[in-house]
């Protein structure tokens, strides 16, 4: 299993899985950020962008995400003000330009947008900006990649583990894996030949029963990570249990601002969200657990299409329903 959407995209574009025998299988787990967003954090996001005088920063990913009944696409649509930002920090921006509005940045990502985050935090204190604000939905990965072996759900002989993550978190947080499981782990780059090289890799440790985490990715990755990030998550955030769309609330999986940062933690804004209705055709979170692919859920390229995604894992170009979509349909 792969963990990591940029994985996910090579992995199809590269035609890795059509040169492979038979009895090898990759299946994708819960490697995008924006697919996990569960569907009432996106209800309590749509709440906070119908608020007046109130501005949505958020990277583009977000906007086609279906909440309930809505999607900030459609609250744009009817004159919310949503602004897509390329880099957190023009969010800053757009909250010093705007000081009568309250501008709300969208927290989303993994290890290896959080110590960015943390530093806008940082920032915004710094600048004493009274309209900034964080709504914190990032999330970790090793506690996931914990949650699906322990359902067991999922038959995973071996983990291909996030290049970009991995380069802040280092090696040591995949230990559990190997000493609990007895599953090997490689982590691996974002080239073709990296990721042969990884799942070469991931034979051989299982067939000699020698389950370790190996790094093959060392131009980027050291075993101790990036310590000055990890210093700055730290600081700024603190773990906490977090609900992953599909799967549940995993323990301390998710982060959210410590309590010197409570003046600019989104959270703490009022809003009342609309009840939260999941859409019970919709298999995004099974293929998410990497139960079953894109081609056994009955909306997928049917009513559920990149231009009118009903799950999140269609929306993103990382979403493993938009890989299957774009690199298995549209070829």
């Amino acid at each position: 299993m792969e963990v990591c959407g940029t994985h996910t995209v090579s992995i199809f574009r590269s035609g890795i899985k059509d040169i492979l025998p038979e009895n090898i299988n990759l299946i994708s787990g819960p490697g995008c950020p924006v697919c996990v967003t569960p569907v009432a954090d996106i209800d309590h996001i749509i709440a906070l962008a119908k608020m007046n005088d109130t501005i949505i920063a958020t990277f583009g990913d977000m906007l086609n995400v279906p909440g309930s009944s809505s999607s900030l696409k459609q609250e744009k649509a009817k004159g919310a003000d949503i602004r897509i930002v390329y880099s957190p920090f023009q969010s800053l921006e757009i909250a010093q330009k705007f000081p009568y509005k309250k501008v709300i940045l969208l927290g989303v990502g993994f290890e290896t947008t959080i110590p960015l985050l943390a530093s806008v935090a940082l920032s915004a204190t710094e600048k004493s900006l009274s309209n900034f604000y964080i709504l914190t939905l990032g999330k970790v990965m090793p506690p996931i990649m914990k949650a699906l072996l322990k359902t067991g759900e999922t038959r995973i002989d071996g983990f291909i583990c996030p290049g970009h993550v991995s380069a802040i978190i280092g090696c040591k947080p995949y230990n559990f894996i190997p000493e609990e499981y007895n599953i090997p782990c490689v982590i691996a780059g974002f080239e073709p030949v990296d990721i042969l090289a990884a799942i070469y890799r991931l034979i051989e440790l299982k067939v000699t029963k020698n389950p370790i985490v190996d790094n093959q990715y060392t131009r980027a990755v050291k075993e101790d990570g990036n310590p000055l990030a990890i210093r700055k998550m730290e600081q700024v955030f603190t773990k906490v249990d977090s609900k992953w769309r599909g799967i549940g609330i995993v323990g301390n999986s998710g982060v959210d601002l410590r309590l010197k940062y409570s003046a600019i933690n989104a959270r703490n804004i009022i809003v009342q969200p609309e009840r939260t209705i999941e859409n019970t055709e919709c298999r995004c979170g099974e293929v998410l657990r990497g139960l079953i692919t894109p081609l056994q859920c009955p909306l997928f390229n049917k009513v559920c299409t990149p231009e009118n995604p009903v799950g999140a894992c269609m929306v993103s170009s990382e979403g493993t329903c938009a890989a299957y979509y774009k690199y298995s349909i549209e070829s």
